[in-house]
């Protein structure tokens, strides 16, 4: 499976941004997906995750009510619409793919991902 992120870019404090994942390979519809972010100086974090029926979602609590998880099976991809962004949103964001066991499972950590996208830079001015 291969990702491709995109819609990272520049945006001021308080603004959205959409960043996008299309997938390609492998049984999309089959893959729990996540979105992942590496901060300036710090440790890869979780962002974001979502079941392959979309039924289960998963926030880390600094985006929750501010980010939204969602995705297109038919189109093979996966979004994360970002609202109310905050300076400290700021990092690279990654997004990631693995084979879940049923439809409603997803995964918190960056090490039960097998697939990861390339990163697209956000950067949010105060």
């Amino acid at each position: 499976v291969q990702l491709q992120a995109s819609g990272g870019g520049l945006a001021q404090a308080g603004g959205s941004l959409r960043l996008s994942c299309a997938a390609s390979g492998g049984t999309f519809g089959r893959y729990a997906m996540g979105w992942f972010r590496r901060p300036p100086g710090k440790e890869r974090e979780f962002v974001a995750a979502i079941s392959w029926s979309a039924a289960r979602l998963g926030y880390a609590d600094s985006v929750k009510g501010r980010f939204t998880i969602s995705r297109d099976n038919a189109k093979n991809m996966v979004y994360m619409q970002m609202d109310s962004l905050k300076p400290e949103d700021t990092a690279v964001y990654y997004c990631a793919a693995r084979e879940a066991p049923d439809s409603g499972t997803y995964y918190y950590s960056g090490n039960n991902y097998r697939y990861w996208g390339q990163g697209t830079q956000v950067t949010v001015s105060s």
